[in-house]
């Protein structure tokens, strides 16, 4: 099998270098770009010794058509403005994206899906296959309860993650949300102050957690009377979420066109 040949941004991030480092142990794949922002004080470094596997003969460079080699797909976890910027210029090429940013707005998510509609690409807030199972476990919970229980989602993650909730608890969110019938833009109550008077009924709430270098924990709470389910996922390795983004860097380029997210890739959909 030909190796994807891919380009990771934010390839000297916490989750840049995590990939950089897989991509150079897996032979699925072959890294042939490496982008930081115009400003990065690791421009024209080797990306391995800045991920720490030794060189691998990829510059680290500050644009797209800055790559030398010809490639196939972008794997994206920088930020909203940076995926929404790149995702025309990779989708004239032909290309595809792997998005694992978050924070998107739904105007935003609709601006994808647009550009979806010419080259497969995929969006997801977590790519780990136990996270993607908890989508589907919250689901089914959520079918079989459902008015009769409360629903609340807390996620932790490390002090410098910048949106909040993350990606992956809105997600779990929306897919409750989903099986219940319900809006979560409705329902959905992000912040609790003050005296706030009793619960509504069909409620989803959300809490965050930020502090020191916590991976990601997500838990969904079904409260009932006289019991209480705790689905819970807790990642201890950016590994897994690296591993899950070249998984589906390989997966998408025998797709058709349109919008995927990990669900289709693990084949859970």
């Amino acid at each position: 099998m030909t190796p994807i040949p891919i380009v990771i941004t934010g390839a000297a991030g916490r989750m840049g270098k995590t990939l950089v480092r897989l991509a150079a142990e897996d032979p699925e794949v072959r890294l042939v770009g490496a982008l930081e922002r115009s400003d990065s004080s690791f421009l024209g470094r080797d990306a391995g010794e800045v991920a720490g596997v030794g060189e691998v003969d990829v510059m680290i460079t500050p644009t797209l058509d800055e790559v030398a080699e010809p490639w196939q797909v972008v794997v994206d976890f920088t930020f909203p403005g940076v995926t929404l910027n790149l995702l025309p210029l990779v989708t004239a090429e032909g290309g595809s994206m792997v998005i694992g940013s978050t924070g998107f707005k739904e105007e935003e998510v609709e601006f994808i899906r647009s550009f979806a509609a010419k080259e497969p690409h995929l969006l997801a807030p977590n790519m780990s296959l136990g996270v993607n199972l908890l989508f589907r476990l919250a689901a089914v919970a959520a079918e079989r309860f459902g008015d009769t229980f409360d629903v609340e989602i807390v996620e932790a993650h490390h002090r410098a993650k910048q949106d909040a909730p993350s990606g992956t608890a809105l997600r779990l969110g929306e897919v409750v949300a989903e099986a219940l019938g319900r809006d979560l833009g409705q329902v959905a109550a992000y912040e609790r102050h003050g005296v706030i008077g009793p619960r509504p009924e069909r409620e989803i709430g959300f809490a965050t957690v930020r502090g020191g270098d916590t991976v990601g924990d997500h838990t969904c709470y079904f409260f009932g009377a006289g019991e209480r389910l705790e689905l819970t996922h807790r990642a201890t390795s950016r590994d897994t979420f690296a591993a899950g983004a070249l998984a589906a860097a390989k997966w998408i380029r025998g797709q058709a066109p349109g919008l995927f997210d990990m669900q289709d890739v693990l084949g859970l959909r």
